[in-house]
Order: C-alpha cells, then structure tokens, then sequence
C-alpha cells in the first residue's frame, strides 16, 4: 500500500500515531489540524487505506471528515520513519508488546508521547513507566497527555482543553505546541505521576457512576459519588507521589467531570450496562472499544493497598465486577464501610 505525500508542507513537524481507534484518531486529527504531518498506524490495512484515500475512520468516526495532512499505513516502519513526535494510542494492557515491535525503529532523542490512561496488569506500572522501562528511554523523552477528552466531541472541533505532562518541561512545551489548534488547548506541568494517575482513577470512578445510572440512581447519588470519589483518587495520587492540586485540574477534576457525565464515556456505559443486570463477560462482549477502568480496577487496589489507601467505591466496583455486590447495593455504602461519622 503506498503513503502519498505530495501537497503536505516540506517544513512541517512529522508526527507518528500509533492506534487509530476513535482516540488515536481524534488526536491525529488535533496535531494535523494543529499543522503538523501526521501519519497514523492502523493494524488493519483496509482502515488505513479509508483514511488515506477517503480521510474517513467509519469504523471508529462516523461522519467525521479527516484532514488531507493526515495519512495512514499498515507498516509501522514506514509510520515511524522521520518522525519527530511519537504518540502512543493502543490498549494500556498491549502497550508493552507494542513497545517491543518498535524498540528498534523508533527515531532517536524524539517525545515519545502517552495518550493512554491504564496501569499495567501485574506490575502495576504506569503507561510512562512501561515506556520508559520497555524503550530504555530516558524520562525526560517522554510525556502523557490528559484531560476532558472525549473523542467525538473533539473530532467535532468543540473547544477543549488538556493538560501535557512530562518530567522535562521543555518536552512538555514542545508537545504542548504541537496539539494547540484553533479547538483544542494544551496547558502543560511536570507532575506525570498526578496527570496519569488522575486519568487512569477517574474511569474507576466513572464505571461507579454508570453503575448508579443503570440502577436508575438519580442527580443526588452520581454527584456524591463524583465528589467522593475525587477524595479518593486524590488520597492515591498523593500517596504515590503526586502533587495535589493536579487532581484539582484538568487532569483530575477536568476528566473525572466529563467521563462520569457523558454518555460517549466507554467506562460510564459499561457501568451503566452492569447497573442494568448485565454479566462483566457480557459488557466486555457488547462494547465496541476497551473500557480502561474495567481492567485497572484489580491492579489499582493492590497499589492502593500497598501505600494503606481506602477507597471504598473503587473496591465496590471490583465486587460488581466479580458477581458478589448487588449494584443497587453500591451506592449506600459509597462513603465508607463504617456506621460512625467521619470528617469530609
């Protein structure tokens, strides 16, 4: 399959994605509409030829027109060639074996950028940690992004904003500049711990909430599990290092709004779809795409649990996961497992 360049500008940043589902997509769309080159791996051949030749991803964005400067291919040694930025958008739990397809062809000393909101199965590290750990790159190389970022409406080019998080603030800035466009604004920090764990805690947070909307739970019960489930993510962040008026930001607050909120959220809809009585096996079943929070539920508790962490919604949510909580009986109990009144 060939990659046609002609008509891009000679002058502008060459950007690699990896992943072209619906967020590996949008976000293409965001740095090519920001400017840049953008190329884009999609694993199927025939998804990365309709957004070559058609600059349409049906299967992940229906309707939504692509820009001309972003292109797409099925090799990723041909994705990767000459790129200055490297986004990763894949599943958080094949993030690793992705990282060992590419070790070697990565460009040297370019950002390697995490778009992903995970914590991997089993050692319990974040998306930035397995990169670092599985490229041998230096922390500094590295940035995540975060944020209110639901896909579609970006791709709609509804104003949004996201913060880019690095060790290195002058890598942060670059990529911040590469994904600032007319719609979408990047702001920048060094706190990777807050801005990853904000976005990987917020999805538990949001299966709890879809959970309440499946039972039928109204305003009341989805606003305390919101504002409650913030001290929570807020206790395991700061427990982990994290700075705590990240998790007042975009990357916490920010995300954890519009992911519990919005009906387009992937873990608000599998917790709605448990709310309503359906098996975990039958949710991973009828949705299209992952739900992050599903799988980071297990592996986040023994995090928590290792640092002394109470988080009580997060633990009833693993045990709707596993048949043994009623979800109408997740709710009462969101606060704490104690009958004694406790400090806010």
């Amino acid at each position: 399959m060939s990659l046609p360049l002609e008509g891009l500008a000679p002058d502008a940043l060459r950007i690699a994605v990896l992943g072209a589902g619906s967020w590996g997509t949008t976000f293409a769309k965001v740095l090519a509409d920001a400017g840049a080159q953008t190329t884009l791996w999609a694993r199927r051949r025939e998804v990365a030829q309709e957004i070559t030749e058609t600059h349409r991803n049906s299967d992940y964005l229906p309707g939504i027109n692509l820009p001309p400067n972003l292109r797409a291919h099925d090799r990723l040694e041909r994705v990767l060639a000459g790129a200055q930025q490297v986004y990763l958008s894949v599943p958080s739990q094949s993030l690793r074996s992705n990282l060992h397809s590419i070790r070697d062809i990565v460009p040297p000393d370019v950002p390697v950028v995490s778009l992903m909101k995970g914590v991997e199965r089993g050692t319990g590290l974040r998306m930035s940690e397995v990169i670092a750990n599985e490229l041998g790159i230096d922390v500094e190389r590295i940035a995540v992004v975060s944020g209110p970022n639901l896909a579609l409406e970006i791709a709609k080019k509804q104003p949004t904003a996201a913060v880019v998080a690095s060790a290195s603030h002058g890598t942060a800035v670059a990529v911040a500049q590469a994904a600032t466009n007319e719609y979408f604004r990047s702001f920048v920090n060094t706190d990777v711990i807050g801005t990853e764990f904000g976005g990987v805690l917020k999805n538990l947070i949001a299966v709890a909430v879809g959970i309440a909307d499946g039972v039928g739970y109204g305003e009341n019960t989805k606003a305390s599990i919101i504002t409650r489930g913030l001290v929570e993510l807020t206790h395991f962040a700061v427990a982990y290092g994290a700075q705590a008026e990240t998790m007042s930001g975009l990357a916490g607050l920010g995300d954890l709004i519009a992911t519990c909120e919005s009906k387009l959220s992937r873990n608000n809809t599998a917790g709605r779809l448990l709310g309503q009585g359906y098996a975990f096996t039958e949710v991973i079943a009828q949705m299209n795409q992952t739900a992050e929070g599903l799988s980071s539920v297990g592996p986040i508790l023994e995090l928590a649990e290792q640092r002394g962490v109470h988080m009580p919604i997060v633990a009833q949510v693993a045990q709707v996961l596993e048949g043994t909580l009623d979800p109408r009986e997740l709710a009462p109990h969101l606060a704490t497992d104690s009958d004694e009144p406790q400090g806010e």
